[in-house]
Protein backbone atom coordinates (compact mmCIF):
# COMPACT_ATOMS: atom_id res chain seq x y z
CA UNK A 1 0.00 0.00 0.00
CA UNK A 2 2.84 2.34 0.77
CA UNK A 3 4.42 1.62 -2.53
CA UNK A 4 1.14 2.24 -4.38
CA UNK A 5 0.66 5.59 -2.67
CA UNK A 6 4.16 6.68 -3.52
CA UNK A 7 3.60 5.79 -7.17
CA UNK A 8 0.33 7.74 -7.33
CA UNK A 9 1.99 10.73 -5.71
CA UNK A 10 4.82 10.65 -8.22
CA UNK A 11 2.39 10.50 -11.15
CA UNK A 12 0.40 13.48 -9.82
CA UNK A 13 3.55 15.57 -9.50
CA UNK A 14 4.58 14.71 -13.04
CA UNK A 15 1.27 15.84 -14.59
CA UNK A 16 0.92 19.08 -12.57
CA UNK A 17 0.85 22.19 -14.88
CA UNK A 18 3.04 25.07 -13.68
CA UNK A 19 1.25 28.29 -12.82
CA UNK A 20 1.63 31.11 -15.35
CA UNK A 21 4.16 33.71 -14.42
CA UNK A 22 3.38 37.35 -15.33
CA UNK A 23 6.51 39.36 -15.99
CA UNK A 24 6.11 42.73 -14.24
CA UNK A 25 9.45 44.25 -15.21
CA UNK A 26 9.23 47.08 -17.79
CA UNK A 27 10.16 46.13 -21.29
CA UNK A 28 13.52 47.46 -22.33
CA UNK A 29 13.20 50.56 -24.49
CA UNK A 30 14.99 50.70 -27.79
CA UNK A 31 18.10 52.81 -27.52
CA UNK A 32 18.29 55.50 -30.22
CA UNK A 33 20.99 54.87 -32.71
CA UNK A 34 23.76 57.48 -32.68
CA UNK A 35 23.58 59.82 -35.68
CA UNK A 36 25.86 58.98 -38.50
CA UNK A 37 28.26 61.85 -38.99
CA UNK A 38 28.94 62.61 -42.61
CA UNK A 39 31.88 64.69 -43.65
CA UNK A 40 30.71 68.02 -45.00
CA UNK A 41 32.34 68.66 -48.35
CA UNK A 42 34.66 71.60 -48.30
CA UNK A 43 33.36 74.32 -50.64
CA UNK A 44 35.62 74.73 -53.58
CA UNK A 45 37.29 78.04 -54.11
CA UNK A 46 35.33 80.51 -56.22
CA UNK A 47 36.56 80.73 -59.80
CA UNK A 48 38.71 83.76 -60.50
CA UNK A 49 37.07 86.76 -62.08
CA UNK A 50 37.26 87.00 -65.84
CA UNK A 51 40.22 89.04 -66.95
CA UNK A 52 41.35 90.43 -70.23
CA UNK A 53 42.97 87.77 -72.43
CA UNK A 54 46.73 87.72 -71.97
CA UNK A 55 47.38 85.44 -74.97
CA UNK A 56 46.78 85.89 -78.68
CA UNK A 57 46.80 83.30 -81.47
CA UNK A 58 48.46 84.56 -84.65
CA UNK A 59 46.15 84.58 -87.68
CA UNK A 60 46.92 84.83 -91.37
CA UNK A 61 47.91 88.39 -92.32
CA UNK A 62 48.93 89.38 -88.77
CA UNK A 63 52.17 91.15 -88.06
CA UNK A 64 53.73 91.94 -84.74
CA UNK A 65 53.02 95.62 -85.42
CA UNK A 66 49.30 95.06 -86.08
CA UNK A 67 48.97 92.84 -82.99
CA UNK A 68 50.65 95.52 -80.88
CA UNK A 69 48.33 98.20 -82.31
CA UNK A 70 45.19 96.16 -81.57
CA UNK A 71 46.26 95.62 -77.94
CA UNK A 72 47.67 99.10 -77.28
CA UNK A 73 51.17 97.72 -76.68
CA UNK A 74 54.67 98.48 -77.94
CA UNK A 75 55.84 95.93 -80.49
CA UNK A 76 59.31 95.95 -78.90
CA UNK A 77 57.81 94.89 -75.56
CA UNK A 78 55.85 92.11 -77.27
CA UNK A 79 59.02 90.87 -78.96
CA UNK A 80 60.88 90.90 -75.64
CA UNK A 81 58.09 89.12 -73.73
CA UNK A 82 57.84 86.39 -76.38
CA UNK A 83 61.62 86.18 -76.99
CA UNK A 84 61.32 86.93 -80.70
CA UNK A 85 64.64 87.62 -82.38
CA UNK A 86 63.01 88.62 -85.67
CA UNK A 87 59.61 90.39 -85.23
CA UNK A 88 58.79 89.80 -88.91
CA UNK A 89 58.81 86.01 -88.53
CA UNK A 90 55.46 84.87 -87.11
CA UNK A 91 53.72 81.55 -87.67
CA UNK A 92 49.99 81.10 -88.12
CA UNK A 93 48.67 79.51 -84.92
CA UNK A 94 51.57 80.77 -82.84
CA UNK A 95 50.60 81.80 -79.32
CA UNK A 96 51.87 85.18 -78.13
CA UNK A 97 51.71 86.87 -74.76
CA UNK A 98 50.20 90.35 -75.19
CA UNK A 99 50.17 91.51 -71.55
CA UNK A 100 53.16 91.63 -69.18
CA UNK A 101 53.48 88.97 -66.45
CA UNK A 102 51.67 89.53 -63.19
CA UNK A 103 54.87 90.17 -61.25
CA UNK A 104 55.64 93.06 -63.60
CA UNK A 105 52.10 94.37 -63.90
CA UNK A 106 51.24 94.23 -60.19
CA UNK A 107 51.28 97.72 -58.66
CA UNK A 108 53.37 98.44 -55.62
CA UNK A 109 51.45 98.82 -52.41
CA UNK A 110 52.91 101.00 -49.68
CA UNK A 111 51.80 102.28 -46.34
CA UNK A 112 49.52 105.24 -46.64
CA UNK A 113 50.48 108.40 -44.83
CA UNK A 114 47.70 109.82 -42.74
CA UNK A 115 47.29 113.58 -42.94
CA UNK A 116 47.95 115.62 -39.83
CA UNK A 117 44.95 116.51 -37.79
CA UNK A 118 43.71 119.95 -38.69
CA UNK A 119 43.09 122.24 -35.78
CA UNK A 120 39.99 124.37 -36.21
CA UNK A 121 39.86 127.80 -34.65
CA UNK A 122 37.08 130.37 -34.81
CA UNK A 123 37.63 133.44 -36.91
CA UNK A 124 37.87 136.63 -34.96
CA UNK A 125 40.30 138.85 -33.09
CA UNK A 126 43.89 137.93 -32.24
CA UNK A 127 42.88 137.06 -28.68
CA UNK A 128 40.46 134.44 -30.00
CA UNK A 129 43.07 133.00 -32.38
CA UNK A 130 45.59 132.63 -29.55
CA UNK A 131 43.15 130.80 -27.31
CA UNK A 132 44.13 127.15 -26.60
CA UNK A 133 42.26 124.52 -28.60
CA UNK A 134 39.25 123.03 -26.89
CA UNK A 135 38.41 126.14 -24.87
CA UNK A 136 35.19 127.93 -25.62
CA UNK A 137 35.64 131.25 -27.37
CA UNK A 138 34.82 134.29 -25.23
CA UNK A 139 31.38 135.66 -25.72
CA UNK A 140 31.25 139.05 -27.25
CA UNK A 141 28.74 141.41 -25.70
CA UNK A 142 26.38 142.80 -28.28
CA UNK A 143 26.58 146.53 -28.79
CA UNK A 144 23.98 148.55 -27.08
CA UNK A 145 21.12 149.28 -29.39
CA UNK A 146 20.57 152.92 -29.98
CA UNK A 147 17.26 154.24 -31.15
CA UNK A 148 17.24 155.60 -34.65
CA UNK A 149 14.77 157.35 -36.81
CA UNK A 150 14.62 154.43 -39.24
CA UNK A 151 13.77 151.92 -36.51
CA UNK A 152 10.11 152.55 -36.98
CA UNK A 153 10.42 151.78 -40.70
CA UNK A 154 11.68 148.23 -39.93
CA UNK A 155 8.56 147.30 -38.02
CA UNK A 156 5.98 145.48 -40.05
CA UNK A 157 3.19 145.08 -37.52
CA UNK A 158 0.62 147.88 -37.40
CA UNK A 159 0.24 149.98 -34.29
CA UNK A 160 -3.06 149.96 -32.43
CA UNK A 161 -4.38 153.46 -31.99
CA UNK A 162 -7.37 154.42 -29.92
CA UNK A 163 -9.33 157.29 -31.39
CA UNK A 164 -12.57 158.76 -30.15
CA UNK A 165 -15.54 157.94 -32.30
CA UNK A 166 -16.38 160.63 -34.78
CA UNK A 167 -17.35 160.85 -38.43
CA UNK A 168 -14.02 162.53 -39.29
CA UNK A 169 -11.94 159.70 -37.70
CA UNK A 170 -14.08 157.04 -39.39
CA UNK A 171 -13.60 158.69 -42.79
CA UNK A 172 -9.83 158.94 -42.22
CA UNK A 173 -9.57 155.23 -41.33
CA UNK A 174 -11.58 154.32 -44.41
CA UNK A 175 -9.19 156.29 -46.62
CA UNK A 176 -6.17 154.45 -45.09
CA UNK A 177 -7.79 151.07 -45.87
CA UNK A 178 -8.32 152.07 -49.51
CA UNK A 179 -4.68 153.20 -49.80
CA UNK A 180 -3.43 149.90 -48.38
CA UNK A 181 -5.47 147.91 -50.88
CA UNK A 182 -4.15 149.92 -53.85
CA UNK A 183 -0.47 150.02 -52.92
CA UNK A 184 1.82 149.52 -55.97
CA UNK A 185 4.07 147.17 -53.95
CA UNK A 186 1.24 144.65 -53.59
CA UNK A 187 0.56 144.67 -57.33
CA UNK A 188 4.29 144.24 -58.06
CA UNK A 189 4.51 141.20 -55.79
CA UNK A 190 1.52 139.67 -57.53
CA UNK A 191 3.17 140.17 -60.91
CA UNK A 192 6.41 138.59 -59.70
CA UNK A 193 4.58 135.55 -58.36
CA UNK A 194 2.82 135.06 -61.67
CA UNK A 195 6.09 135.20 -63.65
CA UNK A 196 6.74 131.87 -65.38
CA UNK A 197 9.78 129.81 -64.31
CA UNK A 198 12.83 130.13 -66.53
CA UNK A 199 13.58 127.13 -68.74
CA UNK A 200 16.69 125.25 -67.62
CA UNK A 201 19.23 124.41 -70.33
CA UNK A 202 19.61 120.76 -71.33
CA UNK A 203 22.52 118.98 -69.59
CA UNK A 204 25.67 118.53 -71.66
CA UNK A 205 26.71 115.11 -72.90
CA UNK A 206 28.76 113.07 -70.47
CA UNK A 207 32.51 113.20 -71.08
CA UNK A 208 35.00 110.43 -70.49
CA UNK A 209 36.49 111.18 -67.05
CA UNK A 210 39.87 109.79 -68.19
CA UNK A 211 39.95 111.82 -71.41
CA UNK A 212 42.98 113.96 -72.15
CA UNK A 213 43.12 117.14 -74.22
CA UNK A 214 43.37 116.31 -77.93
CA UNK A 215 43.75 118.77 -80.81
CA UNK A 216 42.95 118.37 -84.50
CA UNK A 217 45.99 116.94 -86.30
CA UNK A 218 45.13 118.70 -89.59
CA UNK A 219 42.63 121.27 -90.77
CA UNK A 220 40.37 119.92 -93.48
CA UNK A 221 37.02 118.47 -94.40
CA UNK A 222 36.04 115.20 -92.74
CA UNK A 223 35.55 112.74 -95.59
CA UNK A 224 34.49 109.73 -93.49
CA UNK A 225 33.37 109.56 -89.87
CA UNK A 226 33.95 106.88 -87.25
CA UNK A 227 31.98 103.74 -88.02
CA UNK A 228 33.43 100.57 -86.54
CA UNK A 229 34.28 98.06 -87.93
CA UNK A 230 34.26 99.73 -91.36
CA UNK A 231 36.15 102.86 -90.31
CA UNK A 232 38.04 102.95 -87.01
CA UNK A 233 38.72 106.69 -87.12
CA UNK A 234 38.30 109.86 -89.17
CA UNK A 235 39.41 110.45 -92.76
CA UNK A 236 40.38 114.12 -93.16
CA UNK A 237 41.02 115.57 -96.61
CA UNK A 238 44.07 117.66 -97.37
CA UNK A 239 46.78 118.52 -99.84
CA UNK A 240 50.00 116.54 -100.22
CA UNK A 241 52.64 118.04 -97.96
CA UNK A 242 50.20 119.64 -95.48
CA UNK A 243 51.64 119.53 -91.95
CA UNK A 244 50.41 116.73 -89.69
CA UNK A 245 50.54 117.73 -86.01
CA UNK A 246 50.61 115.62 -82.85
CA UNK A 247 47.13 115.63 -81.32
CA UNK A 248 48.54 115.40 -77.78
CA UNK A 249 51.87 115.11 -76.01
CA UNK A 250 53.38 111.66 -75.74
CA UNK A 251 56.04 109.22 -76.96
CA UNK A 252 56.35 107.89 -80.51
CA UNK A 253 55.68 104.16 -80.21
CA UNK A 254 55.86 103.16 -83.88
CA UNK A 255 56.84 104.56 -87.28
CA UNK A 256 56.81 102.61 -90.52
CA UNK A 257 54.63 100.79 -93.03
CA UNK A 258 54.34 97.36 -91.43
CA UNK A 259 50.54 97.42 -91.07
CA UNK A 260 48.58 96.73 -94.22
CA UNK A 261 46.16 99.46 -95.29
CA UNK A 262 47.76 102.27 -93.24
CA UNK A 263 50.67 103.28 -95.48
CA UNK A 264 53.37 105.25 -93.73
CA UNK A 265 52.11 105.21 -90.16
CA UNK A 266 52.85 106.92 -86.84
CA UNK A 267 51.54 105.70 -83.46
CA UNK A 268 51.94 107.90 -80.38
CA UNK A 269 51.37 106.73 -76.82
CA UNK A 270 49.72 109.20 -74.40
CA UNK A 271 48.64 109.29 -70.76
CA UNK A 272 45.69 107.28 -69.39
CA UNK A 273 46.36 104.41 -71.82
CA UNK A 274 45.44 106.45 -74.93
CA UNK A 275 47.11 106.07 -78.34
CA UNK A 276 46.76 108.20 -81.47
CA UNK A 277 47.25 106.89 -85.01
CA UNK A 278 48.28 108.90 -88.12
CA UNK A 279 48.13 106.98 -91.43
CA UNK A 280 48.84 107.56 -95.18
CA UNK A 281 51.64 110.07 -94.55
CA UNK A 282 53.98 111.13 -97.35
CA UNK A 283 56.94 111.73 -95.05
CA UNK A 284 57.54 110.88 -91.38
CA UNK A 285 59.46 113.52 -89.42
CA UNK A 286 59.87 111.79 -86.04
CA UNK A 287 61.58 108.64 -84.78
CA UNK A 288 60.51 105.80 -82.50
CA UNK A 289 61.06 106.57 -78.82
CA UNK A 290 60.99 110.33 -79.41
CA UNK A 291 58.91 112.50 -77.09
CA UNK A 292 56.61 114.95 -78.85
CA UNK A 293 54.44 117.81 -77.65
CA UNK A 294 50.91 118.73 -78.59
CA UNK A 295 50.84 120.63 -81.88
CA UNK A 296 54.34 119.54 -82.94
CA UNK A 297 54.79 118.76 -86.63
CA UNK A 298 55.36 115.01 -86.97
CA UNK A 299 54.65 114.22 -90.66
CA UNK A 300 53.52 115.45 -94.06
CA UNK A 301 50.09 114.50 -95.34
CA UNK A 302 50.14 112.03 -98.24
CA UNK A 303 48.35 109.23 -100.07
CA UNK A 304 50.44 106.13 -99.28
CA UNK A 305 48.34 102.94 -99.47
CA UNK A 306 45.18 104.92 -100.32
CA UNK A 307 43.50 106.42 -103.38
CA UNK A 308 43.52 110.14 -102.41
CA UNK A 309 45.55 112.53 -100.24
CA UNK A 310 44.13 112.37 -96.74
CA UNK A 311 44.98 111.69 -93.13
CA UNK A 312 43.41 108.70 -91.44
CA UNK A 313 43.35 109.62 -87.74
CA UNK A 314 42.43 107.28 -84.88
CA UNK A 315 42.21 107.55 -81.10
CA UNK A 316 42.48 104.26 -79.23
CA UNK A 317 41.92 103.55 -75.55
CA UNK A 318 43.58 100.36 -74.28
CA UNK A 319 43.93 99.32 -77.92
CA UNK A 320 40.22 99.69 -78.69
CA UNK A 321 39.23 102.34 -81.26
CA UNK A 322 36.96 105.12 -79.97
CA UNK A 323 35.18 107.91 -81.81
CA UNK A 324 37.69 110.79 -82.15
CA UNK A 325 34.84 113.30 -82.51
CA UNK A 326 34.04 112.76 -78.80
CA UNK A 327 37.54 113.76 -77.76
CA UNK A 328 38.39 116.52 -80.22
CA UNK A 329 37.28 120.15 -79.72
CA UNK A 330 34.53 121.53 -81.99
CA UNK A 331 35.91 122.25 -85.44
Amino acid sequence: MAALGAALLAAACATRTPAPVDERRPAPTAQPKPPVLQATPTPSAAPPAATAPSRYIVKRGDTLYSIALEHGADYRELAQMNKLDDPSKLRVGQELRVTPPEDRAAPRVGAARLPRQIESRPLGSSSQASAPPGSAPPRSTPPESTPSAAEGDLKTTPKALRLPYSEQNLAALSREDVRAETRPEVKLEAKLEAKPEAVKPAPAAERDPEAIEFAWPVRGKVMASFSEPNNKGLDIAGKPGDPVLAAASGRVMYTGSGIRGYGKLIVIKHDNNFNSVYAHNREILVKEGQNVTRGQRIAELGDTDTDAPKLHFEIRKAGKPVDPAKYLPPS
